[in-house]
């Protein structure tokens, strides 16, 4: 008798521990951030929780794809970091996990969807990034206007993450439609299509090749500029269209059905702190931040300082799969 307890007491302990394993398991998380800042953030997270984590770096499309894919057996569990219009789309499709953290009230309503789907992060404007010694080179100022990359100098010389992949190609096509309406807009991308414009499969390639002088101007977010440029890529000019530009909301969110849901929640209430949003500046991310009380790095551009659109981002979300299937068609991609 003695030994059979001894051997039920060892096989208790193995579930026990088996259980814990798995209540405390590995939380992985798909990242449309910077890898720097994914890093930064979550060995950030680690330290403070004990919660171990893992990661994948993909861009905003590729992730939700990702997750399309995995709908029937989620891999992950977070979503943190791509533009909104995604999360909106994943919501729309079932993909995610409605979750009201308490901490989210320091997020503007603007900024987080109203059911606790998504909850903004960041927030950046779209930006031309030109090469100065091409400008000269080819005697202009850095463009002003969405028509001045429509000129002949430009042909073969202009880049921008393709809208199917790229968060930031697809908040670029979006802005244009939301300025110009359908119509107009989509005859503005066929001739923008027409320049033999380089589609990468994220927005910040198309900032490095303008960067490098591949291209003469790319069309990205704005802090992607600051960051080429701190990294050392001093002929870069920032500059925005005078007709208005659009912006993203960055965002975290929980993957429905994800393992480790508990801990996935504890990240996303971590993820809305002030200092969770303060590490990106640390490791050279200039977004603005969406909690209230964090300081934005001084080098960001303020939306309020720009002549921004009303940018929809449900709207955005919401047409995303139409528009792509539309822009597809007319450009052949």
């Amino acid at each position: 008798m003695r030994t059979v307890r001894l051997i039920l007491l060892a096989l208790f302990l193995i579930v026990s521990t088996s259980c814990g394993m798995k209540e405390k398991g590995t939380l992985v998380i798909y990242a449309g951030l910077y890898e720097d800042h994914a890093i930064k953030a979550i060995e950030t997270f680690e330290k403070q929780t004990g919660i171990k984590v893992s990661y994948v770096r993909l861009s905003a499309g590729e992730v939700l794809d990702r997750i399309r894919a995995e709908k029937d057996n989620p891999a992950a569990s977070v979503w943190f970091g791509g533009t909104g219009d995604t999360f909106v789309q994943a919501k729309a499709e079932g993909l995610l996990e409605p979750y009201q953290s308490l901490n989210a009230q320091m997020i503007d309503e603007q900024y987080k969807d109203s059911e606790g789907y998504w909850t903004g992060i960041y927030v950046g404007s779209i930006a031309f990034i030109s090469n100065k010694s091409w400008l000269q080179q080819t005697g202009r100022q850095a463009p002003q206007s969405w028509d001045d990359l429509l000129e002949p100098e430009y042909r073969g010389m202009l880049a921008m993450g393709s809208p199917s992949t790229s968060g930031t190609g697809y908040t670029t096509m979006a802005t244009i439609i939301q300025l110009y309406g359908e119509d107009k807009g989509f005859d503005y991308l066929k001739k923008l299509d027409d320049q033999n414009i380089s589609y990468t499969s994220s927005g910040s390639l198309s900032g490095r090749a303008a960067g490098n002088g591949i291209v003469g101007t790319a069309l990205a977010f704005s802090h992607d500029a600051i960051k080429f440029y701190k990294e050392g890529f001093h002929n870069i000019v920032i500059s925005f269209p005078k007709e208005g530009t659009g912006y993203e909301i960055g965002a975290v969110a929980i993957i429905k059905n994800g393992p480790n849901q508990e801990e996935a929640k504890k990240f996303v209430d971590w993820a809305l702190t002030k200092q969770a949003q303060e590490l990106g500046k640390q490791v050279g991310n200039y977004q603005l931040l969406t909690h209230r009380d964090a300081q934005s790095p001084q080098e960001a551009f303020r939306l309020e300082s720009l002549n921004v659109i009303s940018y929809d981002v449900n709207w955005a979300g919401k047409n995303r799969e139409r528009l792509i299937s539309k822009w597809k068609q007319l450009t052949y991609n």
